[in-house]
């Protein structure tokens, strides 16, 4: 976590997680990402979509053309994402994970953030009303629960 520069002194090399979805909430925890990484050189900001399985259960090859179709509409989006950090210079890396398995996004983000020693996740929390309010969504409520480092919720 802690890399040296040229001039000797120990500088911190962070590395930060985003789960994005294409929501308001997720375009916020871009933001924070992006304010988090200029205050710190060296930041390496991760960028991760993750399409879970959709369409019917009972047919194996809708749902997987459903998935890829829905991969490829975020395509876009995180061309965008990548461009708009760049441009402030920051180090971007973007990742569209299909999972075939159906597990719940929240785990495959964690394990994303385990396999590049991410420093901290940044997630948005589903808006849900009324007596909703006090649970996260299954997504956020999953990274907080499962992940190694810490996570920032985004409400």
């Amino acid at each position: 976590m802690f890399s040296e520069s040229k001039k000797g002194v120990l500088m911190m090399k962070r590395k930060i997680l985003v789960a994005y979805d294409g929501s308001d909430l997720s375009k916020e925890a871009l933001q924070e990402a992006k304010f988090q990484a200029r205050g710190i050189p060296e930041t390496e900001v991760y960028v991760v979509s993750v399409v879970t399985q959709a369409g019917p259960s009972t047919n194996t090859a809708v749902a997987r053309s459903i998935q890829w179709e829905l991969a490829e509409k975020i395509k876009p989006d995180m061309e965008v994402i990548e461009e708009d950090f760049k441009q402030e210079d920051i180090t971007i890396n973007t990742d569209i994970i299909i999972d075939a398995v159906n597990r719940n996004a929240g785990t495959r983000i964690c394990n994303h953030a385990d396999a590049y020693d991410i420093d901290l996740i940044i997630v948005g929390s589903r808006g849900l009303g009324g007596v909703k309010k006090m649970i996260l969504g299954s997504v956020s409520n999953r990274v907080v629960q499962e992940s190694d480092c810490p996570v920032l919720v985004i409400k």
